[in-house]
């Protein structure tokens, strides 16, 4: 997989299952990256698959990001790594292939159309007809 891609997809590290000390962040990266290897390209483009130190969804983990330049970025929480790797890949695949990374929640698979946590519109860069000239 080709880990310099456009899209990416952010797994927190430091979520931890309630009342213990298990992280599943670093499991749930793994098995994405097979999971998108596997798929090849009928997932799409390739996505980087990669872990952060917190995303802030601590009450609810494991949080993973989506993001992509241009496109909305989404938050999931609540993901588990025995239940949800398919529906994570299709959801990445759908997002590869939109132009915009918008989504209603009756279109996201999975558990995800209940576990968004953000969505945060691609930012728009305004420039000021004086400041162009």
């Amino acid at each position: 997989m080709d880990r310099t891609s456009k899209h990416v997809l952010t797994v927190c590290t430091s979520c931890r299952h309630q009342s213990t000390d298990c992280r599943p962040g670093l499991d749930l990266i793994r098995r994405l990256r097979a999971a998108f290897d596997r798929a090849g390209p009928a997932a799409g483009p390739d996505f980087e698959v990669s872990g952060t130190a917190c995303l802030a969804g601590c009450g609810r983990p494991c949080t993973v990001a989506y993001r992509a330049c241009g496109k909305t970025v989404w938050l999931f929480g609540d993901i588990d790594a025995d239940e949800d790797v398919a529906a994570l890949v299709e959801f990445g695949r759908m997002y590869a292939d939109s132009d915009d990374g918008w989504f209603k929640a009756a279109e996201r698979p999975g558990k995800l159309r209940h576990t968004a946590l953000a969505r945060v519109p691609a930012a728009v860069i305004r420039a000021d007809a004086e400041a162009v000239q």
